[in-house]
């Protein structure tokens, strides 16, 4: 299995272009927040998808890293309670707002990228979908080991 410094490094080649960095930041945790509230409507009985979701990242994560596994389940954990008390509230259908959030997180992510002048990481490996967030959170954690 691959390090976790190997995909960092191999993601970070493709976005060294500043305003591609900020699209990013913007564009990967909105793609989280939409996919997470997307599968959380498929439920079986009081479990809902969303949380066997976080459950299955963060165990693909803690091969790579015990922190920024700690670091995006306690994220996900709160973004999850957050949509469930929110949507709740408003009374809203939460796939209304993801699905637009989600449409035009990814034509932000693509726009960085035609700045960038590199294809997406995901493109040449499915996983670095799952190493997007990653990046993010060892951006603002940086966990001492690796």
């Amino acid at each position: 299995m691959r390090s976790l410094e190997s995909w960092l490094a191999e993601y970070g080649e493709s976005h060294q272009n500043t305003l591609n960095k900020k699209i990013h930041w913007i564009c990967v945790p909105a793609i989280l927040w939409s996919i997470l509230t997307l599968i959380s409507e498929i439920s079986f009985g009081a479990l809902h998808a969303g949380w066997i979701a976080v459950f299955l990242a963060t165990v693909y994560y803690l091969r790579l890293n015990k922190w920024l596994a700690v670091v995006f389940l306690f994220t996900c954990s709160m973004l999850l309670f957050i949509n469930g008390w929110l949507f709740d509230l408003l009374k809203v259908q939460a796939w209304l707002p993801a699905t637009a959030v989600f449409a035009a997180a990814w034509l932000g992510q693509f726009y960085g990228h035609s700045l960038e002048g590199k294809k997406p990481s995901f493109l040449k490996d499915v996983q670095f979908l799952l190493i997007g967030p990653l990046w993010l959170m060892h951006q603002v954690t940086r966990p001492s080991i690796l």
